[in-house]
């Protein structure tokens, strides 16, 4: 009777468990699927962006390696296999290289470029990691230079800095906005009808002038011949003496 109770109280467990545990598995598999897509977007991403790496996708996806190999919680420790670890720690030399503190960048041009030769050999560190964890085999050197980016592109691209450049020193004050006119577009019919406008103008002008100085001088002649023909002012007598007393 014993025996049949505890196969009893299998039965009953294995019904009240069974489908709890397919629930969790099924979980399990979503969550393992969610972070291979999570992991495989960031490697994609990465690779396609090797030559635009101030991109917004290529920046996203560097700030989603800590979540998407973050390993598993188990029991309160995080669980993570060597390759997770080896992105990880890849990626926190990158970061930090990155986000170098303002007194300790570069501060002529030969530390610049030994900035940049370190950029570049950490980031390669970073795919070579990355393509490890998710299995796949690529020589370093295919890696590091084995992208195209048309020229165009980087001609576009400097040209957007420059002119986010110069907006921002006008915006800011910094550096005046130059007013200086080179030229205006010209209408050859306007410009021909301007042209004999003022010729007529200044021709109506000379004409009015020689007319007022005509006017002028015959009124000065009138004048002068007036003056002429007028009789001389006749001469004041001599005053007569008075005469004697008596």
């Amino acid at each position: 009777m014993s025996a049949m109770e505890a196969k009893d109280w299998v039965i009953v467990g294995a019904t009240i468990a069974g489908p709890i545990l397919a629930v969790q598995a099924q979980k399990l598999v979503e969550r393992t699927r969610a972070s291979a897509q999570r992991r495989d977007w960031i490697f994609s991403t990465l690779m396609a962006t090797r030559q635009a790496r101030v991109s917004v996708d290529h920046v996203r996806a560097l700030n989603m390696i800590d979540l998407a190999f973050y390993g598993r919680r188990v029991l309160g420790k995080v669980w993570r296999s060597k390759r997770l670890q080896a992105v990880l720690d890849a990626w926190h030399d990158y970061h930090a290289h990155l986000t170098l503190p303002q007194q300790n960048r570069p501060a002529n041009e030969g530390e610049q470029r030994d900035w940049n030769g370190r950029y570049d050999e950490l980031f390669t560190n970073l795919l070579d990691r990355l393509a490890a964890a998710m299995n796949y085999k690529f020589e370093r050197a295919a890696l590091k230079g084995g992208s195209y980016s048309p020229e165009a592109h980087g001609t576009v691209e400097l040209q957007q800095q420059a002119m986010r450049h110069l907006a921002i020193e006008v915006l800011a004050g910094n550096k005046p906005l130059s007013m200086e006119v080179k030229a205006w577009p010209v209408d050859a019919a306007a410009a021909e009808q301007q042209r004999n406008t003022q010729t007529e103008l200044v021709q109506n002008q000379r004409e009015i002038m020689a007319d007022f100085k005509q006017i002028l001088e015959r009124l000065t002649d009138n004048a002068v011949a007036a003056r002429a023909e007028a009789p001389a002012p006749a001469e004041p007598r001599a005053a007569e003496p008075a005469p004697a007393g008596r």
